[in-house]
């Protein structure tokens, strides 16, 4: 480590210190100074390590917290980002906090945002990347899925040796040839039929000849099984596969990998993508399937996805938004609950949520206002935005709560007549509320980035 490293770990180091010990938070403002003071600093933090980059527009978060699991089982040293501080400065900060251990090389399971894969790829090479999705999400910062996923490329094109564990069922992921050796996982538990996705689906023009694709199996958006009837482009042998699901409820999900039955204490079909993603990481990194199904039962919850908290009796569950395709696949996991709740909307609109709200018109909040919901709360920044977007919708005003504070929005919780309350938030509106559940002593301790 050169001396200009030196002393920006340092710096970086003492800053987190002192925001851990006497702010209680602090993710990402250590990395600054440390990047600051030196911009290859990720040159000598990442050298000793065996380094796994998980990216990709939904599921990024999830799938790092199964995938440590999972690695747990045969790497007792894993460094990881469990905030979902994602960006350079926050990978840099997950660095600074690392205790290595005295012997072997240990491995860090990165979650690493898009745009910041060429970054990390900078300074580090990668033993893996793990590819989730890709959707429209941000329209400011990414643009259309295409651009998303060159940026995700050029990171990649610095790491040519790195192994490459991809969603197969996602067709952009197979629409250009790269130098890496690709394993795909996906899902192979229908039998096949001959139909399309539905209209404004994105992502289902061929790669090779833009005719649309066709799939003979379907789980959501334009993930399946698909092929072009006009030139023969289809989905890639899959290494890893989902053979069977079974039952799903808001709380948990039960399916088979190659044949072997798993379950996680979350629910969503596109949890399970998330499970099998990290299913993979393990198999490429010979975790045996039955240490995978031990890691899968044990896992913790994860901040802001699903988590589930205790507001003076109320059982609340925190669910990140941010795109359309994710949005209707929360809409559609909570409405797998056979108990009755009430909805809660939180919109803001900052740089890391995205200034752009209007993806909250293609979320197919159309099915809330047919559910026996009898309390909707929305509130956040934008709250006007989405206040009217369950308006047009068809949520009555007789039932419909509009509460700016979120501090107020804590209290109208409470008064709900229902047991159970979904929240659905964006990322920042979700930080803010467990601050102020935190501050109410509903957790213990609100995360800041």
């Amino acid at each position: 480590m050169s001396l200009r490293s030196g002393v920006a770990t340092f710096a970086g180091k003492s800053s987190y210190w002192f925001l851990h010990t006497f702010l209680h938070g602090g993710s990402s403002l250590p990395g600054k100074i440390t990047l600051k003071l030196d911009p290859q600093i990720l040159r000598s933090l990442g050298a000793k390590y065996d380094v796994i980059v998980i990216t990709g527009t939904n599921g990024k978060t999830l799938t790092t917290a199964l995938t440590v699991s999972v690695l747990h089982e045969k790497y007792p040293a894993i460094l990881t980002n469990p905030t979902g501080s994602n960006m350079e400065q926050g990978i840099v900060t997950t660095f600074l906090n690392a205790k290595r251990p005295k012997t072997g090389r240990p491995l860090a399971v990165l979650e690493v945002d898009e745009a910041n894969v060429i970054k990390v790829t900078e300074y580090i090479h990668p033993k893996a990347f793990v590819f989730t999705n890709i959707f429209r999400d941000q329209m400011d910062r990414y643009g259309e899925i295409y651009t998303t996923y060159q940026k995700i490329l050029d990171g990649v094109a610095l790491a040519p040796e790195a192994t490459i564990i991809a969603n197969g069922d996602s067709p952009i992921f197979n629409s250009k040839q790269l130098p890496n050796p690709i394993q795909y996982y996906g899902f192979d538990d229908q039998p096949d039929r001959d139909f399309k996705a539905k209209p404004n689906t994105d992502g289902v023009l061929c790669p090779n000849c833009q005719h649309i694709l066709h799939y003979h199996s379907l789980t959501y958006s334009n993930q399946g099984k698909y092929f072009c009837p006009n030139c023969g482009f289809h989905r890639p042998d899959l290494t890893y596969r989902l053979t069977k699901l079974g039952e799903q409820t808001p709380t948990s999900s039960q399916f088979d990998l190659d044949g072997q039955p798993f379950k996680i204490s979350v629910g969503g079909t596109y949890n399970i993508y998330n499970a099998l993603a990290a299913y993979a990481v393990g198999r490429f990194l010979d975790v045996a399937p039955e240490k995978i199904a031990h890691a899968f039962t044990e896992n913790a919850q994860v901040f802001g996805r699903q988590e589930v908290i205790n507001v003076n009796g109320k059982q609340v569950t925190i669910v990140l938004v941010k795109n359309p395709v994710g949005l209707d696949q929360v809409l559609h996991m909570i409405g797998t609950d056979k108990h009755p709740f009430s909805f809660v909307g939180l919109l803001n609109a900052n740089y890391a949520d995205g200034i752009d709200t209007s993806w909250i018109w293609d979320g197919d909040f159309e099915q809330l206002a047919n559910a026996n919901i009898p309390t909707f709360i929305t509130g956040g920044e934008r709250y006007k935005d989405i206040t009217f977007r369950l308006k047009v919708a068809g949520v009555p005003d007789d039932r419909h709560i509009v509460e700016p504070s979120l501090e107020k929005v804590v209290d109208r919780i409470q008064e709900v007549p229902t047991d159970r309350v979904y929240v659905l938030a964006t990322y920042t509106a979700m930080l803010q509320l467990r601050k102020i559940l935190a501050s109410k002593g509903f957790i213990k301790e609100g995360l800041g980035v």
